[in-house]
């Protein structure tokens, strides 16, 4: 399916130039990253004027407006007017990243030397004087095709950070008893600019009541047949129900989307869920994340804003799983140990009853949840407890993460890069085997020590880069991740 709940980026560049350089040198250098770029596969919009004053700021950033642009890349190509280049983060309503030329050749430091090596630091200087908030790469100085790839990698933290400045997070709930995991203090969504919707259960099932009979289900089955296949729908005489229910959020997803553009959901779905809409709703979860629009189970609002932020930065699907089991000794002997450099710490499982997309499993199928079959229906034929989708997550990088509100206030972070191994997990639910460099320590002294719910946002690559860049510029101050031997946490016993 396509992802269709994000921000399109277009993205511009503005060169600027301080008046005592000549000025042809920031333009020039400029259209060389435009050209960079294009070979690079992207498009950017080439701010024509050129800004060495207050006067050029406002005309290049009303330019870069009328063109469409949400996302600016402002160019050193020399050294650069202080006042105006960081006056552009101010009057420009979206991200904004600087970057500045390194110097072309030996053969010409005369009239062709640039300075904007220097020029960088009174940029961020000033920024700061301003408190402005800005997207700096790593080692931000370079020839055009290094830019070129600088702005690539800025794309998807622009995406993300207009896609929160536009988010609902849409809640039906409360969370389940003995659920406390999953508190989610909403003062912390308002200061990323997130907005937040609270509702009942109730509210979600006299809506969904109110679908019953709508002339979409026919159509919303038939894409469900096709999606599952035959080996992956036992259950035919579910989708009608499912599908009413897929169309109760989408339609509620527009009804009260308000003055935002994208939307998040938080619902709780046991254990008066099952009982009384007469399923499961993990498979229609799955299918709305396939398409961008993430449902977070047991109503964690900060797991549905992780997976928002997943998707934004991966412009792909995502999931949400509990950091759930370890991996018995016998089978990391067996299946993982012979193949991989992994010890048995650094594995585990990750699962969910049934909420990840088809197309991020190996081979699926609806099927019903046996945990809430047992307590539901004594364990017998099932029937609303079915609905679930269930299979091995398929092998690959991923990237393990959330973005949290403690208890008393506070945003924190946490990332670590790993993969899902090929390993069978011989279990029940959308399960995988996970391989996370170090998991151990980092499970004692982040997950467990800095209070961490048991549920991750999942996405499905390598994304930490990206990621720890947009924590930085949403101004979170403790973004932990998966630290290598000889680099002890705060907390670790050097004599452990």
């Amino acid at each position: 399916m396509t992802i269709t709940n994000i921000p399109q980026v277009k993205c511009g560049i503005i060169s600027v130039s301080r008046d005592c350089f000549i000025i042809s040198l920031s333009e020039n250098r400029r259209k060389a990253i435009v050209d960079a770029y294009a070979k690079q596969g992207g498009t950017l919009y080439e701010v024509k004027k050129t800004v060495e004053n207050e006067t050029d700021m406002i005309e290049a950033v009303a330019e870069a407006k009328q063109a469409g642009c949400n996302a600016l890349a402002v160019f050193l190509g020399n050294f650069g007017p202080e006042t105006p280049e960081t006056l552009i983060a101010k009057y420009f309503d979206g991200p904004v990243m600087y970057i500045a030329a390194a110097e072309e050749t030996g053969k010409n430091l005369i009239n062709g030397r640039g300075d904007a090596y220097c020029g960088m630091l009174n940029c961020s200087y000033n920024l700061g004087l301003r408190h402005l908030k800005a997207f700096i790469p790593e080692y931000p100085v370079g020839t055009a095709e290094d830019l070129a790839t600088m702005i690539g990698e800025f794309q998807p933290v622009a995406r993300t950070l207009l896609g929160l400045k536009s988010l609902k997070i849409i809640t039906f709930g409360p969370r389940p008893q003995d659920f406390f995991a999953c508190n989610a203090p909403i003062n912390g969504l308002y200061d990323l600019g997130v907005e937040v919707e609270e509702n009942s259960e109730l509210d979600l099932l006299v809506s969904y009541r109110e679908h019953e009979g709508d002339s979409r289900i026919k159509d919303v089955v038939a894409d469900m047949t096709a999606e599952l296949g035959k080996d992956g729908n036992p259950y035919p005489d579910l989708l009608p129900r499912m599908a009413q229910y897929e169309l109760t959020l989408l339609d509620w997803m527009t009804a009260h989307k308000g003055s935002s553009k994208y939307v998040a959901f938080a619902n709780k779905c046991w254990p008066a869920f099952p009982s009384q809409f007469g399923f499961e709703p993990c498979y229609v979860n799955s299918r709305l994340v396939s398409r961008g629009i993430p449902v977070a189970c047991e109503v964690d609002i900060y797991g549905a804003l992780s997976e928002y932020i997943g998707i934004c930065v991966s412009n792909d699907t995502v999931t949400l799983l509990d950091i759930n089991n370890s991996v018995p000794k016998d089978l990391f002997e067996e299946t993982i140990k012979p193949s991989t450099n992994y010890t048995l710490k650094d594995t585990f499982m990750g699962f969910h009853c049934g909420n990840t997309p088809l197309c991020k499993l190996k081979k699926g199928g609806v099927k019903y949840q046996l945990i809430q079959n047992r307590l539901l229906e004594d364990g017998g034929t099932p029937d609303f407890t079915r609905g679930t989708l269930e299979g091995d997550i398929a092998a690959g990088e991923i990237t393990f993460f959330r973005l949290q509100n403690t208890a008393n206030g506070h945003l924190r972070s946490y990332i670590a890069q790993g993969e899902v191994l090929p390993a069978p997990t011989n279990s029940f639910g959308g399960i995988g085997i996970f391989a996370i460099p170090e998991m151990g320590r980092f499970y004692r002294h982040v997950l467990i020590a800095k209070q961490y719910p048991h549920h991750g946002a999942v996405a499905f690559g390598h994304f930490g880069k990206a990621l720890y860049s947009i924590f930085q510029y949403l101004g979170i101050q403790d973004i932990a991740f998966n630290q290598p031997k000889g680099m002890l946490y705060p907390d670790e016993n050097p004599f452990a």
